[in-house]
């Protein structure tokens, strides 16, 4: 870790390196300097290589935008001082909002959820030149419009519903229901940053008092699409109990100059419940699909 410090800073003087996190992707480091503050390193397989440039990029997107995201400080993927790629970032105060969540009143989850909103709609004010998943240096697969997107998104996803399992007498139903709404993505002119993974786990907050907003992490499931995409995704999770978060990252947000996007919201729910559901049959959550089919065949 003095050796990869070095190539940034040779005078940083290392005090403690801690795992935050480890797994199969990749693993995430806390370095503590003695004369600076601490930063973060992720490291990559060689076979994600491309995550490690993605964050890269998408991180550089949102430079000057007045959101609080880890900035880069080193990126190396020459395997020259460890046998891994690597990207050395600095480390945003506060605590993951989901630790906090169950202390707060519904009036506290209504303020942190409205700052969320606020920020996730100055992540969407960034624009990019077309529609599709973010890749290590721009849209991988790029599409002239949002309609095109996401109806070879859908058809890519109903593909794989069918090969793990699921009904394809649903799948046609799917179809259906979508050809007659897919009017409804064509409101989505300009292709917009969407971070598509917003969520508790990836909210940084004050970690005392009330809780106010402090950094946004993880923009590895990146896209660029209809931001309606985006809040469908940070909805998806909520219950009938979470309505003070609904309400309060709608009400953050800030008005929808959309006439149908309640409707364009429920359309996106059903494509979000048919990614789960093949993610799901993927890593061999069989327990969980009943639910999910059931959710899709009243969406259909």
């Amino acid at each position: 870790m003095q050796a990869i410090l070095g190539q940034i800073s040779p005078q940083a003087s290392l005090l403690n390196v801690a795992e935050l996190h480890g797994g199969e992707i990749g693993t995430v480091l806390e370095i503590v300097l003695a004369d600076s503050r601490a930063c973060v390193l992720k490291a990559y397989p060689a076979s994600l290589q491309w995550k490690m440039e993605k964050e890269v990029y998408v991180l550089g997107l949102l430079r000057g935008v007045d959101v609080a995201v880890p900035r880069i400080l080193f990126a190396d993927d020459t395997q020259s001082v460890i046998d891994l790629n690597y990207v050395l970032m600095t480390k945003l105060d506060g605590t993951i909002l989901g630790r906090r969540e169950a202390d707060l009143s519904d009036a506290g989850l209504f303020a942190i959820y409205a700052e969320m909103g606020a920020a996730l709609r100055r992540i969407n004010e960034v624009s990019l030149d077309s529609f599709g998943y973010i890749g290590p240096h721009g849209v991988w697969t790029a599409h002239p419009s949002n309609r095109a997107y996401m109806c070879a998104q859908l058809e890519r996803k109903l593909k794989e519903f069918c090969n793990r399992g699921g009904e394809p007498a649903l799948a046609g139903r799917i179809r259906k229901a979508v050809a007659a709404r897919q009017h409804l993505f064509d409101a989505a002119v300009t292709p917009s940053l969407c971070h598509y993974d917003f969520h508790a786990g990836n909210v940084l907050v004050t970690p005392q008092g009330a809780p106010h907003l402090s950094g946004i992490v993880d923009f590895e499931n990146a896209t660029s699409g209809d931001p309606l995409m985006d809040i469908a995704k940070a909805l998806y999770y909520f219950t009938a109990k979470d309505a003070p978060k609904r309400e309060g990252l709608l009400a953050g947000y800030g008005k929808i100059e959309r006439t149908d996007w309640q409707e364009t919201l429920r359309l996106y729910r059903m494509y979000c419940t048919l990614e789960l559901w093949c993610w799901m049959a993927q890593i061999g959550k069989q327990e969980a699909l009943a639910d999910l089919t059931r959710e899709l065949a009243n969406a259909a």
